[in-house]
């Protein structure tokens, strides 16, 4: 079977029967299409004439090229997943990638933003016009919330409440109420009242958050005013919005926050995902220590 016809296939099974993420999807897809190409190099017709030699191969071809230990470990995922379904699915007698192992990865802490950078960035929209004010609603929102990206621009009209200052966040199957805080709260209602009716001209009349035209924001269109924003503060770390929700749990354990209310808000299932934010907290300070104290 070609190999566009197959990764059809998987692509709806991903989709359809294991419920993944259009990421995910997106990242498997894309370093399927990379394999295919370098096996028809390597003068096999495509996909499923992939063996664990060829595999080994192409991922020794990768780290002579300077491809991470993260970004090999992720192919390797891609790769057992893919041909473990072709293998289910009767299209291969095994699946080559099963026995594949990478090397141990460095896990290095994130950098999270200072209590100043944020309110440095959150300081930067202007509330001159409808973009500024909706731009400085969706970054209070981010950082008031703790929420993905993906769940920010998901969002609706009708998950605001601002009587109670929170907002309705679906995302896998939980549903979550969020608090904001005050001024979280007014910037949204400003939006509202004054930017959104001005951004909707007959566009999407769901969606809390619109474009210029009327859309609702996608998320490399918020991507993009995050970038522009970090230039305009003059931070040097790269702002991300993940950087800002591992921020936003940092900076809630810091200040007292318990594990299991963080693991609420940032809706993981599982607590050793929040756990995860404990190693950041004081860390700053620990490097200050050794590079200072004369016995460290």
């Amino acid at each position: 079977m070609a190999d566009n016809m197959i990764l059809e296939q998987y692509s709806n099974y991903l989709r359809c029967e294991k419920n993944a993420s259009v990421n995910t999807i997106s990242s498997y897809l894309r370093d399927l299409r990379q394999l295919s190409v370098y096996l028809i190099d390597q003068n096999c017709n495509g996909l499923e004439e992939a063996s664990r030699a060829k595999l080994t191969d192409y991922l020794e071809q990768m780290k002579a090229e300077g491809k991470s230990a993260s970004t090999c470990a992720r192919c390797i995922s891609s790769f057992r997943n893919f041909y473990g379904y072709l293998n289910a699915n009767g299209y291969m007698e095994v699946n080559p990638a099963e026995t594949l192992s990478s090397e141990k990865q460095e896990h290095k802490l994130p950098e999270i933003l200072t209590n100043q950078e944020v309110e440095l960035l959150l300081n930067q929209p202007k509330h001159s016009g409808a973009k500024g004010i909706r731009d400085s609603a969706m970054l209070e929102l981010l950082y008031a919330t703790g929420i993905r990206v993906s769940e920010l621009v998901d969002l609706n009209v009708c998950d605001v409440d601002l009587k109670s200052g929170s907002i309705h966040c679906v995302s896998k199957n939980r549903e979550r109420f969020l608090p904001m805080y005050p001024y979280a709260v007014s910037v949204l209602e400003e939006y509202l009242a004054k930017s959104r009716p001005e951004l909707l001209t007959g566009g999407d009349s769901e969606a809390l958050f619109l474009n210029i035209n009327g859309e609702r924001m996608s998320r490399q269109g918020f991507w993009k005013l995050l970038k522009s924003y970090q230039v305009k503060a003059n931070i040097k770390k790269e702002i991300t919005p993940q950087l800002l929700r591992h921020s936003f749990a940092a900076h809630l354990l810091e200040n007292g926050a318990d594990l299991r209310s963080v693991q609420k808000i940032l809706g993981h299932s599982d607590i050793s995902s929040t756990m995860f934010y404990k190693r950041l907290i004081g860390h700053p300070l620990r490097d200050v220590y050794r590079s200072t104290h004369p016995r460290a």
